[in-house]
């Protein structure tokens, strides 16, 4: 639920927003990339070899199925972005805007296309001459692959276009084509002359993140720590998407010729790799900033500062945290997310978070130089599975399980000496918090299994919240009055961490059940509006 405000939003702000929407064509990737993963694994030649009974036509035909229906979300990465970022920042009309993203997508390139031709560039066959302009089809159109910086870029035009044009009214005689209809219509006369720019400037663009991709490279094996380190620390503040998107998508992440076509990025080209025949294993200068660095932190590091946080309650205090501790280390190892844990000690002890922050940096480093290439995007335990286990012994999956238990020692003892030493208030060291989480928690629980009702009263109740959204792990809200929202009562009822970004947006930090969480609680935000309606009609 969003109500349209004029507040105006800072730069910093805005990146937040756009972090959040790539959540959604990232969510879809991760579960195309399992699919892709288990089909090509299973389907083949030395998986085959070492089990012939995969060999059957039937179960053969199902991982090539399966292969097929992940390798979709790569195919069509850019467009969905630009589909996704407009869907994601409108305040009204999304339906509107996430089709207008489309049509400016699909405008940009045709006209990228017309100035290609006009110039006598295409029709061409010549593979040097296509390589030089950087041409390849996008959406069956020859055009210039801009990538996923080009359709986040666009994406952010067409929501502007569609903030200002949505609402636009016109004379009797064109009012047809007014309000909603409007937007496409624009949409597609400006993307169509940012089309014909294009090729003009993107050359810089493209040199500008090669440029970063060369220091990342220059860097060597410090590269992926500089690249772990860095998304953990941007993590608290909700930015870690766009250096993770830059690396993941972008020449910055790297570029290579994969079947017969370049690549740019560490997951499309590992995506690349794995869709391809031709390809007997995995680039490490890929894998590297992929799910085998997340790893160490995540199979082993996290889950040793969990043990540590749970032996360091109070005794009388650690059946009431069990629950807590165990589902965030269920969350990490198998959902590959880590706020539920990070966010138990990340205020209480920042500079325990940034330690874990370098920690989790050195794993990316170790794993690259012990040439270790698991890729994807989770670092969970299915990822070490499908795309570690499956794919032999090439990928040096044996050596997770020794890292991790490495780090899960060192977690477990810096936690438990900083937490014992410094006498930081972790769950279950507080007697008087814990026991307001105790009984904050054990009435009036909806089907997301939190107190909603009691969630909305520490915002400061409907009226007081201008915007309301979630991301992963978090609401999101803009509030009228920051004042009234209640710190305590939120943390008393569950409440991971709460996050104040300035005098009017607000994170709050739920954990893996935020999305019902947020809409229980649009759903207690309109009856209110609904019963006023039906009283005025």
């Amino acid at each position: 639920m969003t109500v349209k405000t004029a507040q105006k939003i800072t730069l910093w702000e805005f990146f937040q927003q756009l972090g959040k929407t790539f959540m959604l064509p990232v969510a879809l990737l991760s579960f195309c990339g399992i699919m892709l993963g288990i089909g090509s694994s299973l389907s083949s030649r030395d998986v085959i070899t070492l089990l012939p009974w995969l060999g059957h036509p039937l179960l053969q035909a199902v991982f090539i199925w399966m292969s097929k229906i992940g390798a979709f979300a790569f195919t069509f990465l850019p467009v969905m972005f630009c589909i996704a970022i407009p869907l994601g920042l409108a305040r009204e009309d999304k339906g509107v805007a996430a089709f207008s993203g489309f049509v400016g997508y699909a405008v940009m390139n045709l006209a990228v296309n017309f100035w290609l031709t006009a110039k006598g560039i295409l029709p061409t066959s010549d593979a040097a001459l296509l390589k030089a302009h950087n041409v390849q089809n996008v959406l069956g159109i020859p055009s210039i692959d801009t990538g996923i910086l080009g359709a986040v870029i666009a994406g952010v035009i067409i929501w502007r276009l569609h903030e200002r044009f949505h609402t636009l009214r016109l004379p009797d005689a064109l009012a047809f084509f007014g309000g909603t209809r409007s937007v496409p219509i624009v949409t597609s006369l400006v993307m169509g002359m940012i089309g014909l720019v294009i090729p003009l400037v993107w050359p810089w663009f493209a040199l500008g993140i090669s440029g970063l991709g060369y220091i990342i490279d220059r860097a060597g094996e410090f590269g992926p720590m500089i690249f772990g380190t860095g998304e953990r620390l941007l993590l608290p503040f909700g930015l870690q998407h766009i250096l993770v998107a830059l690396i993941r998508f972008t020449e910055a992440g790297g570029t290579m010729d994969v079947c017969g076509q370049t690549v740019s990025g560490a997951l499309t080209i590992f995506q690349a790799q794995l869709g391809c025949a031709e390809t007997h294993g995995f680039a490490e200068s890929a894998t590297r900033f992929l799910s085998q660095g997340k790893m160490p932190a995540f199979l082993g590091g996290l889950p040793g500062a969990a043990l540590a946080m749970y032996h360091c309650a109070r005794p009388e205090n650690r059946h009431k945290i069990k629950g807590l501790i165990i589902s965030g280390v269920i969350a990490c190892v198998v959902g590959g997310t880590t706020e539920p844990l990070e966010f138990l000690f990340l205020f209480v002890a920042p500079a325990l978070y940034v330690l874990h922050a370098l920690l989790t940096g050195l794993g990316f480093t170790v794993m690259a130089v012990l040439g270790v290439t698991i890729g994807n995007t989770d670092g969970n335990i299915i990822d070490f599975i499908v795309f570690g286990i499956l794919h032999g012994m090439a990928t040096k999956w044996y050596l997770v399980p020794v890292v991790a238990a490495v780090w899960f020692v060192t977690y477990y003892a810096l936690f438990r000496f900083a937490i014992t030493r410094f006498n930081l208030k972790t769950p279950g060291r507080d007697i008087d918090t814990t026991s307001e989480e105790t009984s904050a928690t054990t009435s009036a629980q909806g089907q997301s299994g939190y107190n909603v009702p009691a969630l909305l009263n520490a915002l400061g109740g409907a009226e007081n919240i201008d915007s309301l959204d979630n991301c992963i792990t978090r609401l999101r809200l803009v509030v009228k009055d920051m004042s009234r929202v209640d710190e305590a009562a939120l943390k008393a009822n569950r409440a991971i961490g709460v996050i104040k970004v300035n005098q009017h947006n607000l994170q709050v930090v739920i954990g893996t059940q935020v999305q019902s969480v947020k809409d229980e609680m649009v759903q207690l935000m309109r009856a209110p509006q609904a019963v006023a309606q039906t009283e005025a009609g």
